[in-house]
């Protein structure tokens, strides 16, 4: 088996167990070199007085604990032979962590505006906040004060717009402009997580702390070295030293007597996760504020989807697959669940093949309908580029065939209803300019009667 010991947090041992390591030498506590079975609750209280976690051999651990933790590792093991690309890379095991469940509610706001509606307001605002964050760097590096009431009243009217559209801001966090230097990652995760908490029903006010605290969480990296900071793999002594950025945001940020305690408490626990494995005191579970695990969801995402150095954005999915593979290891299973269920498995922005054949980008989700977006086809079935794209709405498509079956004019498996069948990777048509095609959806006057020109009449039927 490919793992042979769990890492195990000593409020969680239970009898049956068998303990092979420790978190600090054996010559340091009272125990046994050679590991030992717990066998009584005073021993795990004994654990307790000296370890944070200890290591479990899951082969000699006995009772339904012994059986429910091989179970565990083997799913993992499986699922790493699955996965070529995390041939070899040790799983992480979930394991039981007591946090009452997140509270949501769905539709505590009004359905959304039309994306097209609100993409003028969007794009201004989007302007403003890359603006701003320009504005608190340069003064951070001067050591003048933060323009903390400006970065407050833009991710507020921010809040207004997602709560109007969430799709309108989500195309500016999907796409990457060509001056990428302008759209940093913490502009993109402060857009998610806003568009997270719009969907989960955060209050007002939260999401604007939210928004907040995803927008500042990194500017303590102004104090790391070059070195550190972009090195695509850290030593455990770099490690170490990049890590230490969450204390240097926070000190920054509580210097200002205008920042929200809230923003604060995110910004320092942003890094925490799940499990207990994060930074920078290893919290986890329920000790983690539920801002807090929503900002790490979101980081995570948009680190996933935009890698360092990359030319072109992962697929959703892949990052989509990633964020879920760390279910109740590094993330809360219920939250992560709900965020990707907030973005949907094709946001808006994703280039996708349909089931005919044809390469599309979507440009317009429908919010009660996921899987049947707006997308503007620009390949025909044989992946040739169109002359010029044009607008499919697949729910509206759907809609018309439906009605033909319902009417007796043709059979379910007569009508074609059109699905999608995968994402794709960008890097695999280059000449499609996503940005193009938003600005054309999105802002061109004249979209109407471009729509109703380039309408494919075999998809319209």
């Amino acid at each position: 088996m490919a793992i042979q010991q769990a890492k195990v947090f000593v409020e969680d041992l239970q009898r049956g167990m068998f303990v092979s390591r420790l978190d600090r030498p054996w010559t340091r506590t009272p125990f046994a070199l050679q590991g030992f079975y717990i066998r009584d609750l005073e021993e795990i209280r004994q654990l307790q007085k000296y370890c944070r976690f200890v290591y479990v051999d899951v082969i000699k651990t006995v009772g339904d604990v012994g059986v429910k933790l091989r179970q565990i590792t083997r799913a993992a093991a499986e699922s790493t032979a699955k996965d070529p690309l995390n041939k070899g890379v040790p799983r992480r095991i979930p394991v039981a962590i007591n946090c009452k469940p997140v509270q949501v509610r769905h539709n505590s706001y009004a359905a959304p505006e039309s994306v097209r509606k609100e993409a003028p307001k969007a794009r201004q605002l989007h302007q403003r906040i890359i603006e701003g964050m320009h504005q608190v760097m340069v003064q951070l590096q001067s050591n003048q004060p933060l323009p903390t009431a400006q970065v407050n009243q833009t991710v507020s009217r921010m809040v207004d717009s997602v709560l109007r559209s969430p799709d309108a801001f989500s195309w500016l966090a999907r796409v990457r402009e060509k001056d990428e230097q302008t759209y940093s990652h913490s502009v993109r995760a402060s857009v998610w997580a806003v568009v997270f908490g719009r969907h989960i029903g955060l209050r007002r006010q939260e999401l604007v702390q939210l928004g907040v605290a995803t927008l500042l969480k990194d500017v303590g990296k102004l104090y790391l070295a070059d070195a550190v900071l972009k090195a695509e793999k850290r030593d455990p002594r770099a490690e170490l030293e990049y890590r230490k950025f969450v204390d240097y945001s926070v000190k920054l940020l509580s210097s200002d007597p205008n920042i929200d305690r809230n923003v604060l408490t995110i910004v320092q626990c942003h890094k925490e996760q799940y499990d207990g494995s994060g930074y920078p005191k290893g919290l986890r579970g329920g000790q983690i504020p539920v801002l807090a695990r929503m900002c790490g969801i979101v980081t995570f995402y948009d680190e996933a989807t935009n890698p360092r150095g990359a030319e072109f954005p992962v697929p959703p999915s892949k990052a989509v697959a990633q964020l879920y593979d760390l279910r109740n290891s590094a993330f809360q299973e219920q939250l992560v669940v709900e965020f990707i269920q907030s973005i949907g498995l094709y946001p808006t922005g994703t280039q996708v093949e349909l089931s005919t054949g044809e390469i599309a980008v979507v440009v317009e989700q429908s919010h009660q309908r996921r899987l049947k977006p707006k997308v503007m086809l620009v390949t025909d079935a044989q992946k040739k580029l169109l002359p010029k794209p044009s607008l499919f709405d697949m729910a509206a498509d759907d809609d018309r065939k439906l009605a033909r079956v319902k009417k007796g004019k043709k059979s379910l498996a007569e009508a074609g209803l059109i699905t999608i069948v995968q994402d794709m990777d960008p890097s695999r048509y280059p000449a499609i300019d996503v940005a193009r095609i938003r600005d054309q959806y999105l802002y061109e006057q004249r979209l109407p009667a471009f729509v109703a020109r380039f309408l494919p009449a075999r998809l319209s039927g």
